[in-house]
């Protein structure tokens, strides 16, 4: 590992604006962190693509947030984390995670009948990267998988509370709920933003799991053991968090600005593809 300056900010990168529900989280946990996000709205959605391409991507984007000296990365995204972490990992000198291993330790630590759900996209689910995880951390736990491609859309049409959106999550888990299971996690990070429709469905005797929250948690404890935590609040003046998209970076600001801490006063289209 390269010395790093622990006062740099931290890279966030998700394929659209779901990766804003871990960069809010990031924002409640470690509020001293600065943030440089990066949303790939020309090319999303990335559940339906395929492995090679969305390496290609992640390492696009990896460029461009080293462009910016940031200290660590954080795939905020579900289906990069599944099929580009492992190898973007091997390739850099400086902290890389994703939003799986947090997940699906936080699912095994609090499944009490080892009947574990997992909503996500087409790739994430077709990936079976969390049932792999879940099984080595522990073994025997049944995993049950169901893709929902319609809530991305939904979530970023802003039909957050609709009864469009309420009749297709009670279809997507009318599944699940009769395979028993007592764990659910939401293995996409457009979904927390789901979460009081899915808590209604579902019932309160499933634990809802929210990886974003854990990967800030994860995040925190891996700058802490890595002396990359930030030491001094960010001077007057400079922006604490920086925004970067692909494309529509109006329509971005207008959903950040809905569901982040703090008002988003501006968002930069860049040409990922120059990277």
């Amino acid at each position: 590992m390269k010395e790093l300056d622990r006062n740099a900010p931290v890279g966030v990168f998700d394929s659209g604006v779901g990766g804003l529900t871990v960069a809010r989280e990031i924002m409640r946990q470690i509020p001293e962190e600065r943030i440089i996000y990066f949303g790939d709205t020309a090319r999303v959605p990335y559940g339906s693509k395929s492995k090679d391409t969305i390496v290609r991507y992640s390492r696009q984007i990896i460029r461009f947030l080293r462009s910016k000296g940031v200290k660590a990365i954080v795939i905020a995204c579900n289906t990069a984390s599944a099929h580009a972490l492992e190898t973007v990992q091997k390739e850099s000198d400086i902290p890389i995670i994703g939003v799986i291993n947090a997940g699906a330790r936080a699912a095994v630590q609090a499944t009490v009948n080892g009947r574990i759900g997992v909503i996500g996209t087409v790739g994430t689910i077709g990936s079976g990267i969390y049932t792999e995880v879940m099984q080595q951390m522990r073994p025997g736990v049944r995993v049950i998988g169901k893709s929902c491609p319609l809530f991305v859309p939904l979530v970023e049409e802003g039909l957050l509370h609709d009864s469009v959106t309420d009749e297709i999550a009670s279809r997507y888990l009318a599944e699940l709920k009769g395979k028993y299971i007592d764990t659910l996690v939401l293995g996409c990070t457009h979904y927390p933003l789901l979460r009081s429709t899915l808590r209604r469905l579902m019932g309160d005797d499933v634990t809802l799991v929210n990886p974003a929250y854990e990967t800030a948690i994860e995040l925190r404890e891996l700058l802490k053991a890595n002396g990359l935590n930030r030491e001094m609040p960010a001077p007057d003046g400079e922006e604490k968090y920086q925004f970067f998209v692909s494309d529509l970076a109006e329509k971005f600001t207008d959903f950040a600005t809905s569901i982040l801490p703090n008002e988003v006063k501006e968002t930069k289209k860049i040409n990922i593809e120059e990277y």
